[in-house]
């Protein structure tokens, strides 16, 4: 069973492994690789805020997935759409490489929506994948997004999904 935590320093080197294969993220990210933080040092000033351990949530929540021996095994991000606090975005949704395909991902996905839903209070979760980046297609359908729209790019389009929360 996993559990969210805030964003720590520490994970930073963690999550700068989990992208070093660069092959990965650019079949799925083409040239927008570019704009990973892919060390320590750039994933730390992205994340932190006052050179605290934490980000301070405002409209970011960067979030680490622990199991149950406290070993991180993913990292996404939520934020809020264009300052609208009624909606968020899930982004950059990470597995540790070596747990790819055992539902790690769907879970984290599960914590987040019930957070967002839950204690945010939002009304709505988007989310975009790349058209090519089939297992994560699979892993947001199966964690309850559906398909909206296709957004047209280069090198690949950008399949757009979300969530809608019943009142």
């Amino acid at each position: 069973m996993l559990r969210l935590r805030p964003y720590k320093k520490c994970d930073a080197d963690l999550i700068a492994e989990w992208i070093k294969d660069k092959t990965v993220f650019q079949k799925w990210g083409g040239e927008r690789f570019g704009n990973y933080p892919i060390n320590r040092d750039i994933i730390n000033e992205k994340y932190s805020r006052n050179n605290g351990d934490c980000v301070e949530p405002d409209n970011f929540y960067p979030w680490t997935a622990i199991d149950d021996n406290n070993r991180a095994v993913g990292h996404f991000i939520m934020r809020y759409t264009n300052g609208d606090t009624r909606q968020l975005r899930f982004g950059w949704v990470i597995v540790d490489d070596t747990l790819r395909g055992k539902g790690y991902g769907k879970q984290m996905l599960l914590l987040g929506l019930k957070y967002a839903f839950d204690i945010l209070k939002v009304d709505k979760v988007t989310i975009g994948v790349f058209e090519n980046n089939e297992s994560a297609h699979w892993c947001y359908r199966k964690a309850g997004f559906v398909e909206t729209e296709i957004v047209h790019g280069e090198p690949w389009n950008v399949v757009e999904m979300e969530i809608i929360k019943e009142r």
